[in-house]
């Protein structure tokens, strides 16, 4: 199109070169205990989305590593249970998965009654709109693929803990109505958002691994053949325009504003939904050409973006983002400080090739 500007891509740092798999189970636990340890340090308090993304990705870590829970993933719950926090948005809710997975294993009247104020939220509060479709917005006019992760992760969740399996229902059906107003007929990939009923058409790298992710998990929890029927075209459209260094540009189908500027966060969450999703479905529903390419393209993506954790941090982290109405909005995104969102997404690739890689190997 005309009047393209590409004075962002024209800077953009050259890639990394990816772990081998050698080097990275050298220096895995390394890697995760730095993770660990600078996650950890950082002293999160709010209960927000990007502390959400932590606190569960640390959890699955830590089973994964057959350890006990974080000590800081308890002790970020006790204030909130003593005085509970204000829920106003949908982004509230994503500390919720974390807390209804410590609930399941150890039940305590204080933490049922936690996740029951968030339930009610999701049911009642007029903050909770909804588009015609049924799909809870994430602004009022605007439905966002985040959505299925930050309140999908809850009601799965909280649905398994509380033995309420119509939350676990409610988490599979909000998915399909995302799907169908995000994911794109042609590419089966995943736009941002709509504004206004309007599906803008920039396929974000982080919303595709919001709702693979969130896809993954459901798959493992249901079998349901209605998600693998719209997650396995996505997955197969992400891997088929990965880079050999495997870590997508920010806008995961490349539009020329956008070139060469990568985003790790949304490699790190696309390989661990990659590598679920194929662990999940295997090749009796995958068939076995499929799922050696899906699993292919889960470790590529992990091993290139691990590649950018410096010191305990995921670097190359691009900032919260809201939608963006055309593809260079999504090029002057910052990417340079640490976020607790990569954080989160850098555990939960960690943990998926220890999940689906015999041994942890």
């Amino acid at each position: 199109m005309a009047g393209e500007d590409l004075s962002s891509a024209e800077l953009a740092a050259a890639p990394r070169t990816p772990l081998t798999p050698a080097a990275f189970l050298a220096s895995r636990e390394g890697i995760e205990d730095a993770l660990q340890r600078e996650t950890a340090a950082w002293g999160m308090t709010r209960w927000f989305w990007g502390e959400g993304v932590c606190l569960l990705a640390a959890l699955r870590l830590a089973d994964a590593r057959g350890e006990r829970a974080p000590e800081w993933v308890r002790s970020f719950m006790d204030p909130y249970l003593a005085a509970p926090p204000v829920l106003e948005h949908v982004n509230n809710l994503a500390p919720g998965a974390a807390l209804a997975e410590l609930h399941a294993r150890d039940p305590r009247p204080e933490t049922a009654a936690l996740l029951e104020a968030c339930l009610t939220w999701y049911e009642r509060a007029p903050e909770a709109t909804r588009a015609p479709n049924g799909a809870l917005e994430h602004w009022p006019g605007g439905v966002w693929a985040d959505t299925v992760y930050m309140a999908g992760q809850f009601l799965l969740r909280a649905g398994r803990a509380l033995a309420r399996p119509e939350l676990v229902s409610e988490a599979e059906e909000q998915w399909l109505r995302h799907a169908d107003l995000l994911q794109h007929p042609d590419s089966a990939l995943l736009v941002h958002g709509t504004n206004q009923g309007v599906r803008i058409d920039c396929h974000w790298g982080r919303a595709n691994a919001w709702f693979a992710l969130a896809g993954a998990d459901l798959l493992a929890a249901t079998g349901s053949a209605a998600v693998a029927e719209r997650l396995v075209p996505l997955l197969e459209a992400v891997a088929a325009l990965q880079p050999d260094h495997g870590v997508w540009d920010v806008l995961v189908d490349s539009p020329v504003e956008v070139r060469g500027i990568l985003e790790t966060s949304a490699a790190a969450g696309l390989g661990a939904a990659l590598l679920r999703a194929a662990a999940a479905l295997g090749p009796e529903r995958l068939g076995a050409e499929r799922h050696a390419r899906l699993r292919s393209a889960g470790e590529r993506a992990v091993l290139g973006a691990v590649a950018y954790v410096d010191d305990g941090v995921l670097t190359r982290v691009s900032a919260g983002t809201i939608l963006q109405l055309i593809p260079f909005g999504y090029s002057v995104i910052r990417d340079d400080r640490p976020q607790p969102w990569g954080q989160g997404l850098a555990m939960e690739a960690l943990a998926a090739w220890r999940e689906t890689h015999e041994g942890g190997n």
